[in-house]
């Protein structure tokens, strides 16, 4: 298998097909059979977040809610982008799946479980408590009933286009936004073509405004019109369709006629001004709502706000602020983490798909309170103590060292933990909170978000101090020093000590020799620093790309994670090319799984296998390599035999302890004796699954 493990070709990927989408695992892709694993554990840390429970209130997960819809009867709707499922609140916090199921993304028409879903996104409630789906993967709208039964209205299920016509033959291109017009048309933010669309009540798709494949932000009358990424839409109370133009960063109005013109913000202008018209500045526009008197809700996606546009065109802040977070509360005192999708009930309270905390929230209108009404999030904190007593605050890197502890950077809190294989917690260097580059002895040093982290034979801790970019060390006492690169200084500079340059570095690794490997991100190229921090480019040639070759002639993109074998070689998480890489001493750069810039989560031989953004990699005592597959939300196993799938489910995120285990998103892990140590979020996880 040599040359499978070392040579690889090139797959192709369908065109629609959920290109943003991982595949299930496990399928009938090759590759050797993995045991089943033992459990998953928590070892320190708080695991709540999200995931794909029903339940009531904080009992209940979601996975990255995106569009979200009021029934008459005072239902919520949800769908559960990266559930591909479409779930329903009660007003009282119930949450139960009414359609698709979580992990199981595709395009099928069917009753409740029987039907899925391609990354559902906008949605609009309809005339008899039908609900209408911009099915975004799948490339077309469909169509759920109160019962739950689902059937695709218009477009052909994972063939992109923008052909107008009868509804079976027309095309969209993920889709995002939906809403219903008085007449019962409906009309759709059509994302990847730059229009917006609308579906008469006979079944006839014409495009509404703008140009398929033309961005822009042009006023105008049709296909005069441009947008920059239209992502929602609303219907006013005049039936004019408001428009979410995420990418133009700001708030459009089209007539039923198609004229098209700029309720408020400036093209191109980002921020988080209040005021009128072209003053008022956005931050990624995702969602919009009207409610009965006229006023306009937003949900900024770039700014954590949700904003309110009144009938006069005055725009304010009605809760939230720059800052993320997950905290109820009034006003500004909120806080929200990338709000996509918001909708009004007839009393015009606010309720918000509050994507990056996984949590369903509700705004008072009248006073701007907060409150979650479903799900939960994982409670940051910087708490030494034990287990589940400890409280960290992403955690990144991780690595074992020879005294058998595992040393871990806590990355916003800015400070290196030691974590004993008890679960007992420790601050080992660094100011709680305080970024910094200060070297110095335990919590006078200053780290400004480390993220890897990598354990030397002689006990030396070796951090990636990501936002200084520069490499720093710390001794068993607990003393911090910069081996090389200077804080605050990037750039891509081979020199000792503080005349080397990085950008962003990520990723380290060290050999036996007392060698530091360092993934340097936005560099692109993988560095070298020896012991006595001489830093040399090991390979790359600091453009992204994802070609093998001897040293500079390769090119990688955004690589992650780093890790080093007794024989000197270097394995790379190739992370924004979703494959896995081999460097040998001399420099020369193989792909042994994966397929460049090709995403998935297949099983399978070498090209044939699919990644999902992988972040970490570790070695085993074997030369198994294991790799955290961040966006599949998986444990990774690569041999020469292939990849196979160790633990976790593609596409379902949200921790689960147990015999089934599930993750949410991974950054780093490390091999420690017949386990996996695994860091994600606010927690350490233990895997027991036969590693060696």
């Amino acid at each position: 298998m040599s040359s499978a493990w070392m040579s690889l070709g090139v797959a192709a990927i369908a065109a629609c097909g959920f290109p943003h989408l991982p595949r299930l695992a496990g399928g009938a892709d090759g590759g050797d059979a993995e045991p089943a694993p033992v459990g998953l554990e928590l070892l320190a840390g708080d695991i709540g977040g999200p995931g794909n429970e029903d339940g009531v209130g904080a009992t209940a997960r979601f996975g990255r809610p995106g569009g979200i819809a009021v029934g008459s009867d005072g239902n919520i709707y949800i769908a559960d982008s990266s559930n591909n499922t479409i779930r329903r609140v009660s007003p009282d916090g119930t949450v139960t799946t009414l359609a698709g199921v979580a992990g199981m993304p595709g395009t099928t028409d069917g009753g409740g479980a029987a039907a899925s879903f391609g990354q559902p996104s906008g949605l609009a409630v309809g005339g008899a408590g039908v609900i209408y789906v911009a099915d975004q993967g799948g490339c077309t709208i469909r169509v759920v009933t109160y019962a739950g039964s689902v059937t695709t209205l218009a477009g052909m299920p994972a063939m992109p286009g923008s052909a107008d016509g009868m509804a079976a033959t027309a095309r969209f291109n993920q889709p995002s936004g939906v809403a219903v017009g008085f007449d019962g048309s409906i009309y759709i933010a059509d994302s990847g073509n730059y229009t917006i669309r609308k579906l008469t009540a006979e079944g006839v798709v014409m495009t509404l405004a703008g140009v398929a494949g033309m961005t822009g932000s042009a006023d105008g009358t049709g296909a005069a019109a441009r947008f920059g990424y239209p992502a929602a839409v609303a219907i006013d109370v005049d039936g004019d369709l408001v428009v979410a133009d995420r990418d133009n960063h700001t708030i459009r109005k089209v007539t039923p006629a198609g004229v098209v013109t700029t309720l408020a913000g400036t093209a191109g202008m980002l921020g988080g001004t209040n005021g009128a018209g072209a003053a008022v500045r956005f931050n990624s526009p995702s969602g919009v709502t009207v409610d009965r008197a006229g006023n306009i809700y937003v949900a900024d996606l770039g700014n954590n706000m949700i904003r309110k546009i009144t009938p006069s065109r005055d725009v304010t802040t009605l809760a939230g602020d720059v800052a993320f977070g997950s905290a109820d509360g009034r006003g500004l005192a909120a806080r929200f983490s990338e709000p996509v999708g918001v909708a009004t009930d007839s009393a015009g309270n606010v309720y918000v798909a509050d994507t990056g905390n996984s949590m369903v929230r509700k705004v008072v209108t009248g006073t701007g309170d907060v409150t979650t009404l479903a799900g939960t999030v994982s409670e940051p904190g910087s708490q030494d103590g034990a287990g589940p007593a400890a409280r960290f605050s992403n955690v990144t890197g991780v690595a074992l060292g020879g005294d058998g502890n595992l040393y871990v950077a806590d990355q916003n809190n800015s400070t290196l933990r030691r974590v004993t294989l008890a679960g007992a917690v420790t601050t080992l260097a660094g100011a709680v909170g305080m970024t910094g580059s200060a070297d110095g002895a335990g919590a006078s040093a200053e780290f400004f978000f480390p993220f890897g982290v990598a354990v030397g034979g002689d006990g030396t801790v070796y951090i990636a101090d990501q936002f200084n970019h520069t490499v720093r060390k710390v001794t068993a006492a607990a003393v911090v020093t910069t081996l090389a690169g200077a804080a605050r200084m990037q750039g891509l500079v081979n020199a000792t000590g503080a005349g080397a340059r990085f950008n962003r570095p990520v990723g380290v690794a060290v050999d036996s020799a007392g060698n530091v490997y360092v993934a340097d991100q936005i560099n692109h190229t993988i560095r070298k620093i020896t012991a006595g921090g001489v830093v040399s480019t090991l390979a790359g040639n600091g453009v992204s790309g994802g070609g093998d070759g001897a040293s500079a002639e390769a090119s990688f993109s955004l690589p992650c994670g780093v890790a080093v074998d007794g024989a000197g070689n270097v394995y790379v998480a190739d992370m924004g090319n979703h494959t896995l890489r081999k460097v040998t001493p001399a420099g020369v750069v193989t792909t042994l799984a994966g397929s460049a810039d090709v995403l998935g989560s297949a099983d399978g031989t070498g090209a044939d296998a699919r990644f999902n953004w992988p972040c970490g990699v570790a070695v085993g005592g074997d030369g198994s390599l294991y790799v955290a597959d961040s966006r599949n939300f998986t444990v990774r196993k690569v041999t020469p035999a292939g990849v196979t799938t160790v633990a976790g489910v593609a596409g379902v995120a949200g921790v689960v302890l147990g015999a089934t285990p599930r993750f949410g998103f991974l950054t780093g892990l490390a091999v420690v004796g017949d386990s996996l140590a695994i860091t994600g979020g606010n927690a350490i996880l233990l895997l027991r699954h036969g590693a060696r």
